[in-house]
């Protein structure tokens, strides 16, 4: 009885939400953005076609500066904000930063070969030395090693990146600043760095990035595991921390992020020591102010209502349209913090994220 009152109040909720018309904006990460397509039109079917959202899928940099520049009701990051950049915030809004977790990826490293139809793998320090420019041509003798058996033309290598601020350029440059000193001197983290490689091309958006390399043979690019899926570009195995080839899958992804979390949920998943971890994986984030009246975007108490129920339903309810995608759901210690961040959201003095959380 006690499952069904808390089940019938959780839809009146959503019931009450619906009778106001409220349609919301968001900007930011290209990564998660196929789920969040997916969230979206599953959530107006939900509030019976009431609360609409429009996503910008401009990439994690712009996500972040439409935030701060309070253009849209939330930004969508894969790296959350550092240190600086929450003090930044608090500083000239008077309100801290959230950064709310809601599904698990992976950058993978994707590539167009002709003529090779196996799986690649691909070490960390390969991998910084392709990108560095080091490695030149597909049939080198350092990727020859990582593959044996496996003819590899000696076809130049085009590199693909990023021409945008982007936080899949940032979990990639992260694993790479971990795993190679050379690229930590020369190049470091960031959602856009400064690339070496003399063979480069740029693309916007994951979906750029994949559409360059599927059209150049001899490219090696980084995509979001769901744009190669979707796009049918090859993708490699990257050896991880424990020695061991590992290919991105929900398994995988989920063993990355079997870490401590910090209570503010801010981490990084990258080169993950557990044994069965893909060491290019990450969470991705929603970017919002604590006090929601701080945030010029939003005009009423009714837009900041249904903003609240829906990050709820998306670290809840959501999550099950994660895993089709080739998202993994996040983990349990996740959600609970996912929740907790939630339940500290206010409007003007109201705590609406412990009313609605709490439902």
């Amino acid at each position: 009885m006690r499952k069904l009152l808390i089940a019938a109040t959780a839809l009146l909720g959503i019931a009450n939400l619906a009778l106001a018309q409220v349609s919301l904006t968001g900007a930011g990460a290209t990564f998660p953005f196929p789920v969040l397509a997916k969230y979206f039109d599953e959530y107006l079917k939900v509030t019976n076609n009431q609360v609409r959202v429009n996503y910008q899928s401009i990439g994690s940099g712009g996500g972040q500066r439409q935030f701060i520049e309070q253009t849209v009701h939330f930004g969508v990051s894969d790296n959350p904000f550092n240190d600086q950049q929450m003090a930044d915030i608090r500083r000239n809004t008077g309100s801290p930063a959230l950064n709310i977790p809601f599904l698990l990826g992976a950058v993978v490293p994707t590539y167009n070969l002709p003529g090779v139809t196996q799986r690649l793998t691909f070490s960390g320090e390969v991998l910084a030395n392709i990108f560095l420019g080091n490695i030149k041509t597909w049939n080198d003798p350092a990727i020859a090693a990582l593959n044996p058996g496996v003819r590899l033309p000696a076809l130049p290598i085009t590199v693909v990146h990023r021409s945008d601020g982007s936080g899949t350029t940032f979990v990639w440059t992260d694993y790479l600043t971990k795993v190679s000193p050379e690229w930590a001197q020369k190049v470091g983290r960031g959602n856009s760095v400064n690339w070496l490689a003399p063979n480069k091309v740029g693309g916007r958006g994951n979906e750029g990035v994949a559409g360059v390399v599927r059209n150049t043979p001899g490219a090696i690019g980084y995509n979001e595991v769901t744009y190669a899926i979707q796009n049918r570009i090859q993708y490699g195995a990257v050896i991880n921390r424990a020695g061991r080839a590992i290919v991105a899958d929900l398994a995988s992804i989920t063993a990355a992020a079997n870490v401590v979390l910090p209570g503010d949920a801010r981490v990084s998943l990258t080169n993950t020591a557990a044994p069965d971890g893909y060491p290019v994986s990450s969470f991705a984030y929603i970017l919002v102010y604590e006090q929601l009246d701080k945030n010029k975007a939003f005009k009423s108490e009714a837009e900041a209502r249904a903003f609240v129920q829906l990050l709820k339903w998306i670290v809840t309810e959501g999550q099950k349209f994660n895993e089709p995608l080739t998202y993994a759901r996040i983990t349990e210690v996740a959600q609970a913090r996912a929740l907790a961040l939630i339940s500290r959201i206010t409007y003007q003095g109201k705590p609406l994220g412990k009313e609605i959380v709490g439902q």
